[in-house]
């Protein structure tokens, strides 16, 4: 498969002539090996993106933590003498060092930003070469995250370009990003005033024409700018005017195309970025105000695998993940720790989805973690990746926050001035987006961001969601300053319909009715409260966790596969989902019931649900907004439990008075091709 490609590539060079930039797809045509096997003579074809933890799978094996080598043969053809190559990785999986033809290029440290790295000094013109990518997912001390309950998969998960520009160009090297930023300075609905911001680069000169034009969505043009700048390794801002501009909104997601082009006696270089302009506001009184309009936060948290693939997501994994997240009705998406690939941003922008970016900055919920210490590797390496992670992301206008912590500790080596560095680093960088923690602590770090989302888990493991409704009125009366959301979850398997009987001390059981009730009351409490600007679920989907008994964190509305939508996913769906109505008789999985008196739940959109058992109508009481239950219901044998709301219909089966021990079953997660643990 090789020859043709490398062919191919020689005559788009030709056809495209020795001035444009061109960009090659580099997926195919790898061999990978694991460092452990002291030998490439084995070394399997692989097709990015890819993760070397399914090899292990494929083979019984366990989660790896390891270092291997990805090669691949690259022919340079010899017209392009005199030009520049560039290799852009869109995610490497946590460590990556280049070599090309054996001589070292350089590194990255982090798994969820791109970067870039130029070759033109280790290619041979006219010739194959060599390129080999050492990576790691090995435990380490100087890359974050140092503590994680999501796996952390190995490999070139996404995929990887090689980028071809003459002597001069818009740089590709600036963060990994396209080299053109785009700052808003005012935004209204009369004018719009931003500065593009453009990182040059050059062989041998130091000034080009530089043009920069913006389009609307109709391809009008709407500014133009052209002027000589210098390339001294300074970033060149280009200010521009729009008059009237169509506002991005999440109803009316408008975008623009700034396209700059930088022209000199020995080249033309031309980038073009997408980018839309809006006013954000949050405040501890009125919430959030997207362009002066209030928009309450329903948003959800959605990691980084899936079962069959783990990290190495295609375009139609994300395409699906989004689809779920339109059908549920939220309105915005959490990445959790890093970015997601520029896929899932890219149909954030489109559709009108808000967008919480996260550092990697996390604490995982055991003891023995360490999240940080104030080492001078770990903490340059923390800057380092949230200046990638707003340079790489600072055009989308989806992207409304930027994420410093997740339930940091004040306990040994206090964080709290680090994350103040964090924090001021990133109003610098972009003081367009409020930063954002997520926080279950007490004390000075919840003071240091514009946001805070406080973790809240208070009836899972310990209490009653009852108690959910004084921890909200101590908020009203103790913080009401603080500008406030609430993220939570529990986890739920749809396998576990029948809680065994507990030992003292040990967890409890993990079933998806008692994630439902979960869910079901914290929105009874939720929905009657005024200070909270936004609520986020942990999560959209369950995630691989070798930390976890089963290797599945099961917290997801869905399961890791996608097969299988649990109960409280329609609970939100009857809630956030005004477009679909939603009718959903729950715990329709539980359909063995005990002889004792039951009760029968209903999620519905579309007003309060007939409900029958065999033809006899139950009486309905409403919980909370679409919540609807039927209590003290007697289930004799096979019965047929039905309802009807509007034109929507839903119908299940029990089987009632039985003795509730619960049946030896395999967990279909367990089954479902996730990785195994020791």
């Amino acid at each position: 498969m090789r020859k043709p490609i490398l062919i191919l590539l020689f005559c788009l060079a030709l056809v495209c002539g020795a001035e444009a930039r061109e960009v090659y797809p580099l997926d195919d045509s790898w061999t990978f090996s694991f460092r452990y096997e002291n030998s490439t003579d084995n070394a399997r074809c692989v097709t990015l993106p890819h993760t070397w933890n399914l090899d292990a799978l494929a083979g019984g094996g366990d989660y790896l933590r390891t270092t291997a080598d990805y090669q691949r043969r690259l022919y340079v053809p010899r017209q392009w003498s005199g030009r520049r190559l560039f290799l852009k990785f869109y995610g490497v999986e946590s460590t990556a060092v280049l070599l090309v033809n054996g001589r070292y290029v350089g590194e990255h440290r982090g798994g969820t930003t791109a970067f870039v790295l130029e070759i033109t000094d280790r290619v041979r013109f006219g010739e194959e070469n060599q390129l080999r990518v050492v990576v790691s997912n090995a435990p380490t001390e100087e890359v974050l995250p140092l503590s994680s309950v999501h796996n952390l998969y190995g490999g070139i998960h996404r995929p990887v370009e090689l980028i071809v520009t003459g002597p001069t160009a818009v740089s590709p090297l600036h963060l990994g990003s396209d080299g053109v930023l785009i700052r808003p300075r005012t935004v209204s609905a009369e004018r719009v005033e931003a500065d593009a911001e453009i990182y040059l680069t050059s062989r041998g000169e130091s000034a080009c024409r530089l043009t920069v034009e913006v389009r609307d969505a109709g391809d009008s043009l709407v500014a133009a700018k052209t002027l000589r700048a210098k390339i001294d390794g300074k970033p060149v801002a280009v200010p521009f005017v729009i008059g009237r501009p169509r506002l991005w909104s999440t109803d009316d997601p408008a975008l623009y195309r700034v396209c700059v082009r930088a022209e000199s006696d020995s080249s033309s270089d031309e980038v073009c970025v997408e980018t839309g302009f809006r006013n954000l506001r949050f405040t501890a009184d009125e919430g959030f105000r997207l362009n002066d309009s209030l928009v309450q936060v329903r948003g959800v948290t959605l990691y980084y695998d899936r079962t069959g693939r783990a990290s190495a997501l295609t375009e139609d994994d994300y395409d699906e993940d989004f689809a779920l997240l339109r059908e549920l009705g939220a309105n915005a998406l959490r990445s959790p720790a890093g970015p997601h690939a520029p896929r899932l941003y890219d149909l954030c922008d489109r559709e009108g989805v808000l967008v919480w970016i996260d550092l990697p900055l996390i604490r995982a919920p055991f003891l023995s973690d360490l999240a940080y210490y104030p080492s001078p590797r770990i903490e340059e390496n923390g800057r380092l990746q949230l200046l990638e992670i707003i340079a790489q992301n600072i055009n989308r206008p989806s992207v409304v926050m930027w994420g410093l912590f997740d339930r940091l500790w004040q306990r040994g080596e206090d964080p709290v001035s680090y994350v103040r560095s964090l924090c001021e680093l990133a109003r610098r960088s972009d003081p367009s987006r409020p930063t954002v923690a997520c926080s279950n602590q007490d004390g000075e770090l919840n003071r240091i961001t514009d946001l805070v989302v406080w973790a809240q888990e208070v009836g899972w493991e310990r209490g009653h969601t009852e108690d959910l409704a004084v921890w909200l009125e101590r908020l009203h009366t103790g913080w009401p300053e603080l500008r406030s959301g609430v993220c939570y979850g529990g986890a739920g398997s749809p396998a576990q319909q029948f809680a065994p009987a507990r030992r003292p001390g040990a967890p409890l059981a993990q079933t998806e009715g008692r994630q439902s009730r979960f869910h079901e009351d914290y929105t009874r409490h939720l929905l009657r409260d005024t200070l909270l600007w936004g609520v986020w679920i942990n999560t959209l989907c369950d995630y691989g966790s070798a930390r976890e008994p089963q290797g599945v964190e099961a917290t997801g509305l869905v399961t890791m596969d996608r097969r299988l939508r649990k109960d409280a996913f329609y609970l939100y769906r009857a809630l956030w989902n005004g477009a679909e109505p939603t009718l959903r008789i729950a715990d329709r999985r539980c359909d063995r019931r005990g002889a004792d008196l039951q009760t029968v739940t209903v999620y519905s959109s579309a007003g309060e649900p007939v409900v029958t058992l065999d033809g006899d109508t139950l009486p309905v009481k409403e919980y909370a907004p679409c919540i609807y239950r039927c209590d003290s219901v007697r289930m004799r044998g096979r019965v047929r439990i039905e309802a009807a709301a509007g034109a929507l219909r839903d119908e299940a089966l029990f089987t009632g008075d039985c003795a509730l021990i619960a049946p030896p079953r395999r967990d279909p997660l367990q089954t479902a091709g996730l990785l195994r643990t020791n």
